[in-house]
């Protein structure tokens, strides 16, 4: 297993550094981390260094040295986006936390006509807050140094504006009244920006689907089961990594 990581805001310029406040915490009290131990300081931005730890001090403190030089993880070549509407409940950050283990590149909440769950004043802002959290947990949980970028909500609207300027974009729905091509197969490019629209419990409306058709999105179904909403775009994303050689 590869050494556990910790968030630093700036990665240190020498050979050693002082981990403290929530993610010392975490170290010392938690992880339970000791001298000898290897780790991972990262800025969640794909900048990262490891090291060795020298000493645990108190309940908050890691000593680490050894560091070497900071490194940078590039850019995917075929980034993925998944467009999440607001499930309900918790669900949210399930998906959130799945996707972000899994490997997608930014998430994006979607208030689409049929979620139940509103995003409005300061409860819209404490779930955003909770999206990006639960991104940077799952970030380190999963041994990443490029966190997912968790954008403000969006509307239809600017949904739509992404797709526009996306290299290729898919709406994951399944309607026998629909035509609708399979991911499994359908042409990726082999680089740019690759967009997932994932509809609410309730489904992409009619009027949606024609916004984001027109704007280039193609529809499309991952299988002949229907999964819930905080579940298909883990799926998806899963499938588009093994597909763009990301997982090969």
């Amino acid at each position: 297993m590869t050494a556990p990581v910790f968030v630093v805001e700036d990665l240190p310029g020498g050979t050693e550094f002082v981990l403290d406040g929530p993610e010392g915490r975490h170290a010392v009290s938690v992880k339970r981390l000791h001298a000898g131990e290897d780790v991972v300081l990262t800025d969640g931005r794909g900048r990262w260094a490891e090291g060795v730890v020298k000493a645990a001090e108190g309940k908050d403190r890691l000593v680490v040295g050894g560091l070497d030089p900071v490194h940078e993880e590039p850019r995917p070549a075929a980034r993925i986006t998944v467009v999440q509407a607001l499930p309900k409940g918790d669900r949210g950050e399930v998906a959130v936390e799945t996707m972000t283990e899994t490997g997608a590149d930014a998430i994006v909440p979607w208030q689409a006509a049929r979620c139940i769950t509103q995003w409005k004043g300061d409860r819209g802002l404490k779930s955003l807050a909770k999206w990006r959290s639960t991104a940077r947990e799952a970030g380190k949980q999963s041994r990443r140094v490029r966190f997912p970028d968790v954008a403000d909500a969006a509307s239809t609207k600017q949904v739509a504006a992404l797709v526009a300027t996306a290299d290729f974009a898919a709406i994951l729905h399944e309607d026998r009244g629909h035509d609708s091509e399979p991911l499994a197969t359908v042409d990726l490019p082999e680089a740019g920006e690759i967009v997932l629209i994932v509809g609410p419990e309730g489904g992409v409306s009619p009027q949606e689907l024609a916004v984001f058709q027109a704007a280039g999105a193609r529809v499309c179904r991952l299988g002949p089961t229907v999964l819930r909403t905080s579940t298909a775009g883990t799926a998806a994303t899963a499938l588009l990594l093994g597909r763009t050689g990301r997982w090969s």
